[in-house]
């Protein structure tokens, strides 16, 4: 895994793809169909690309990105949408960092 950044999962609005690193295949499937469901959920709603990434603490972080020239991507409503995640899905969160910082150990 990689000491700086290390990806949980993203979604693309342009490509219409989901991703969830390999690393995590051990994870409960009912969290990984809520973080596809999250993931896809954002990009059709705010467009652009969401990844979950743990940092090196192993706090996970929500980044949105857009292309240069995508005028249909919400900045704002992203702020917005990330900042509701975090109060709807804190538990879940929670728990991924902790799962994260035991598979980090075992590694």
């Amino acid at each position: 895994m990689d000491s700086e950044k290390t990806v949980l999962c993203a979604a693309s609005k342009y490509e219409q793809k989901y991703y969830l690193s390999q690393d995590f295949e051990g994870l409960p499937d009912n969290v990984k169909k809520e973080l596809k469901i999250m993931c896809v959920l954002f990009t059709e709603d705010i467009g652009g690309i969401l990844t979950l990434e743990f940092d090196e603490n192993g706090t996970l972080n929500l980044v949105t990105e857009a292309y240069e020239d995508d005028l249909l991507y919400d900045e704002i409503g992203s702020v917005l949408k990330i900042k509701q995640l975090r109060e709807d899905k804190k538990e879940l969160f929670q728990s991924l960092e902790m799962y994260y910082k035991v598979l980090c150990e075992l590694i």
